[in-house]
C-alpha cells in the first residue's frame, strides 16, 4: 500500500540553496567515508600495461620483460595498473510514492542524498555518472559524464524534476538502461519496489550485463501501522482515497503481512537474478548502511 505526502516544488533560489547544502554534506561523506570503500567495492576492467622499469629485489620473475632485458643486458619488469574507469548509472524512482516519508525525510530527498554521495565517490575515482529518472515512463535521461559541474546538474534534477507520471514501471527503466548503455556499468536501482507490473525478466537481462544493485527504501509507517484511530489515506499513485481503522488488529496485521510479502519478493527476484540488493528504512542512517554494503563487497 502507498500513501502520499504534500510536496511543493522549490523555486530557483530554494533549489540552488538545497543543491549547495546537499553538495557540502554528500561531498564530505564521499571524501571522508567512501573514497576508499567505493574503489574497493567496484572493481575496474582489469589490469593494463603501464611501463617497464629495471628489476628490483622482490619483483615477481613472471613480470620480467625478456625483450627489453635482452636488448639492454639488464633485467627489466613490466608494471601494470588497474583500469579504473567505470560508469555509474543511477536509476531513480520519481513516482508518486517517492514523495512520502515519515522518518528523516521524503523518499525522494533521501534518494537524492544517496545518489549524490555515490556520484561524488564515483568522480573521485575518475568514473562517469549518469541518471535515468522513471515513474510509469522514462521521465528523463542524463547521459554519463565526468566532473563536479555534471554532478551538480544531476542533483538539481534530482531535487527539481517534476514527473509527468505517478505510477511505477521498473521494467521499463531496466529495458531503457539495456538499450542506451552498451558497455558494462555499475547500476543502482533506487525505488520502494512496489510495482504492479512484472519486472523480473528485464532485471535478469540487465543483471547479466551490468553490476546491478537494488536499493529498496521503505518507511516505518509502511512496515507497521500505529494505533491512531480512523485515518483517511490517499493512494500516492492512483489518487484514490480510503478509510483505515488503525485500531483494528486485523488492519494492522494485514499491513504487516503485505510489507513482509513485498520484502520477500524483493529478495527473491534479486537473488534469482544474481544481483546485489540493499534494503533500508527512511529512519535508518544511509551512511552506515552504504558503508556496511561497500565493506561487504570489498
Amino acid at each position: 500500500m502507498r500513501f502520499s505526502a504534500q510536496f511543493f516544488y522549490m523555486n530557483t533560489r530554494e533549489l540552488l540553496k538545497k543543491v549547495r547544502k546537499i553538495e557540502i554534506k554528500t561531498r564530505g561523506l564521499s571524501q571522508h567515508l567512501f573514497s576508499g570503500e567505493y574503489h574497493s567495492a567496484f572493481k575496474g576492467k582489469g589490469m593494463s600495461f603501464s611501463e617497464v622499469r629495471a628489476y628490483q629485489y622482490g619483483d615477481d620473475v613472471r613480470d620480467i620483460d625478456w625483450n627489453v632485458t635482452a636488448r639492454t643486458g639488464t633485467p627489466h619488469v613490466k608494471l601494470f595498473e588497474e583500469e579504473r574507469e567505470l560508469t555509474l548509472m543511477l536509476l531513480m524512482d520519481v513516482s508518486g510514492s517517492a514523495f512520502f516519508g515519515t522518518g528523516q525525510g521524503l523518499r525522494r530527498e533521501l534518494f537524492t542524498e544517496i545518489g549524490a554521495t555515490l556520484a561524488f565517490s564515483a568522480i573521485q575515482n575518475n568514473d562517469k555518472v549518469g541518471v535515468i529518472f522513471f515513474s510509469d515512463r522514462i521521465e528523463k535521461f542524463i547521459p554519463p559524464k565526468k566532473g563536479r559541474a555534471h554532478i551538480l546538474l544531476i542533483i538539481r534534477e534530482m531535487l527539481g524534476l517534476q514527473p509527468q507520471g505517478r505510477g511505477t514501471d521498473i521494467g521499463a527503466a531496466l529495458e531503457f538502461l539495456h538499450r542506451v548503455l552498451k558497455k558494462r556499468s555499475i547500476a543502482f536501482l533506487m525505488s520502494d519496489f512496489i510495482c504492479e507490473k512484472d519486472y523480473e525478466h528485464p532485471l535478469r537481462i540487465v543483471a547479466r550485463k551490468h553490476d546491478l544493485i537494488g536499493l529498496r527504501m521503505y518507511d516505518v509507517f509502511e512496515q507497521s501501522l500505529p494505533e491512531a484511530g480512523l485515518l483517511r489515506v490517499k493512494h500516492a499513485e492512483t489518487g484514490q482515497y480510503a478509510w483505515l481503522d488503525t485500531d483494528l488488529d486485523s488492519v494492522r496485521q494485514a499491513f504487516a503481512k503485505h510489507f513482509e510479502q513485498q520484502e520477500k519478493q524483493f529478495d527473491r527476484i534479486f537473488s534469482k537474478a544474481g544481483a546485489d540488493r540493499l534494503s533500508l528504512s527512511t529512519e535508518e542512517s544511509y551512511e552506515k548502511a552504504l558503508l556496511r554494503f561497500f565493506k561487504k563487497r570489498s
